[in-house]
């Protein structure tokens, strides 16, 4: 489905000056997306500048090495984000996502548009380009800057071809296409290296990392006659072994190797002894629609919600809702 994107350019046309933001804890989706679309936009002339509730993960750093994206309430304030000519989001249609961002977004009144691939939305009061058959939302941008007749950048196709990839699981998960490829192709020959993002990506895990993986993985437990398979991470994990939220990406994935299994969720301690719980499926089971009963959202098959404290509580009730996905709650 091709996104009509004349109410985005009309956008564009009429304002100078953006500011540019994502959900909550960011993933290579949410980062390169805003990159690429900050790039765009400078093409053209524009100031782009990008703002986020949470940091960038350590991981991810190398896609903004000179760290020109601003944190909301340490390097930029809530009123010199509402000065902006207007707002553009990306990788979420969700109020919650947004967090503090987000109450400033409502207050300014200024225009904004979203970009984004999720199933779940809330009514943000923008223009809306969404495409929810699409792998992710970095090829959204990257058709927009095709739409807008822009060359992209190889610091702009990077940051596309990382989103792009790690929101497809390396190009294996069932939303992959020959499009895909096709844009992944573009991107490279945009220049994009693929083995130096992957070593970015894959091979840059600290010793801490690797041992919560392993603790993780030792904490593996099946139910519904092994059709689901649910791990967790305490906070005290974290503080033990001094290892960072970002190093938790992608452990749920590995619950879904084992043999049998249908469904998968993990559950994460934060600071703030909220539970953040990221829920996968490969099958039917809708974990978006799981998700969204805790306030959460996402994809059929890939989404999250934020639980309030305690973790038990939290673990027992992403357990029960799974266990009904399945049919055995």
């Amino acid at each position: 489905m091709k996104i009509d994107w004349q109410p985005l350019k009309n956008l564009i046309a009429a304002h100078e000056r953006f500011v540019i933001t994502s959900h909550i804890r960011p993933d290579a989706d949410a980062i390169g997306s805003e990159i690429g679309l900050a790039c765009v936009l400078r093409e053209l002339g524009k100031t782009a500048t990008i703002v986020n509730v949470s940091p960038t993960p350590p991981n991810l750093k190398f896609l903004d090495p000179e760290g020109d994206i601003r944190q909301l309430g340490s390097t930029i304030t809530a009123a010199e984000v509402q000065a902006f000519d207007a707002h553009l989001i990306v990788d979420t249609s969700a109020w919650p996502q947004l967090s503090d961002i987000g109450k400033v977004f409502k207050e300014s009144g200024k225009p904004r548009a979203v970009i984004d691939h999720h199933v779940s939305s809330d009514d943000l009061g923008a223009i809306e380009l969404k495409d929810t058959t699409r792998e992710a939302t970095g090829s959204l941008i990257y058709e927009l800057a095709g739409d807008l007749g822009v060359t992209v950048s190889p610091s702009a196709a990077t940051a596309l071809f990382a989103a792009m990839a790690t929101d497809t699981g390396w190009f294996r998960f069932a939303a992959t296409s020959a499009d895909t490829y096709r844009v992944a192709g573009e991107l490279i020959a945009c220049g994009a290296r693929p083995d130096a993002i992957y070593r970015e990506l894959y091979e840059q895990a600290t010793l801490a990392r690797m041992r919560l993986a392993g603790r993780v993985l030792g904490r593996i437990t099946l139910d519904c006659d092994g059709r689901l398979a649910y791990t967790m991470v305490q906070w005290s994990d974290f503080e033990e072994l001094g290892a960072v939220a970002s190093d938790t990406e992608d452990l749920v994935n590995e619950c879904l190797r084992i043999a049998g299994t249908k469904a998968a969720f993990i559950a994460i301690e934060q600071a703030n002894r909220q539970v953040k719980v990221s829920f996968r499926s490969r099958t039917d089971v809708n974990v978006a629609a799981v998700a969204e009963q805790f306030g959460g959202g996402g994809h059929k098959q890939a989404a999250g919600a934020t639980f309030p404290a305690p973790f038990a509580n939290a673990l027992s009730q992403a357990l029960k809702a799974m266990q009904t996905a399945l049919g055995a709650g």
